[in-house]
């Protein structure tokens, strides 16, 4: 485990070293890797651990009949909704706007009105973003490809 600290403190060494304007972009680029992933993500309709999202509610039985032709969160995952940015100190990924409301709502199982009128929904807790393995080597991979491409 050592010797990963000395790993870690000299690679922050290094990202400290770039210039405010390189690690704004680098913070950017891994913003956008780590968007893409995780919408690809919740198309698959998986949480970071790999587990199955809990599946949509049962209908009333007088309800419509018919099934739903959409998958979760199919609106929710585009670039409109999910917006990537990076600052010289973070790289951040977020739901923007009026979905920044639902997307927490499901992202930790919250109750909520479905609409105006309904009665209070407890929801399934259904993870819409958080880190795994592979996000961590997105990251890794791009502060290298970043500082081989300043000391080039």
């Amino acid at each position: 485990m050592s010797e990963l600290s000395a790993f870690d403190t000299r690679l922050a060494g290094l990202i400290a070293a770039l210039s405010p304007q390189s690690r704004i972009a680098m913070a950017a680029a891994i913003a956008k890797r780590l968007r893409k992933h995780q919408q690809q993500r919740i198309k698959r309709q998986v949480t970071p651990e790999g587990q199955p999202f809990a599946p949509r509610r049962a209908q009333p039985l007088r309800a419509k009949k018919g099934r739903i032709k959409r998958e979760m969160f199919a609106k929710l995952r585009t670039a409109k909704y999910m917006k990537a940015k990076g600052t010289d100190k973070d790289a951040v990924v977020e739901f923007t706007g009026q979905v920044q409301r639902m997307a927490k709502v499901h992202q930790y199982g919250l109750r909520d009105r479905p609409s105006v009128r309904a009665k209070e929904v407890q929801y399934q807790a259904r993870p819409l973003l958080g880190l795994d393995a592979e996000d961590t080597r997105i990251v890794l991979d791009e502060i290298i490809s970043n500082l081989n491409k300043t000391t080039s």
